[in-house]
């Protein structure tokens, strides 16, 4: 039995990243969400940062939905 260290060590780098990169869009999709609820609080609008949050949450939802695809498939 031969272990591809290579592949191996790819595909743990890959994961790695993956999952820094959509805990850090989840957590900025979270600090939007608070920004424009403390913006309408302050009777501003909110909708740039409601907007940056919907877009970090649709990336993550995107990579989610590529993983299943990707084991799936």
């Amino acid at each position: 039995m031969d272990i591809d260290w290579g592949a191996l060590g790819t595909v743990f780098v890959v994961a790695l990243a993956a999952a820094v990169v959509l805990t850090v869009l989840f957590a900025y999709g979270i600090r939007g969400l608070s920004a424009g609820e403390t913006a309408r609080e302050q009777g501003g609008s909110g909708v740039a940062a409601f907007t940056g949050s919907i877009v970090c949450f649709a990336v993550c939802a995107a990579v989610v939905a590529y993983g299943i695809y990707l084991i799936a498939a």
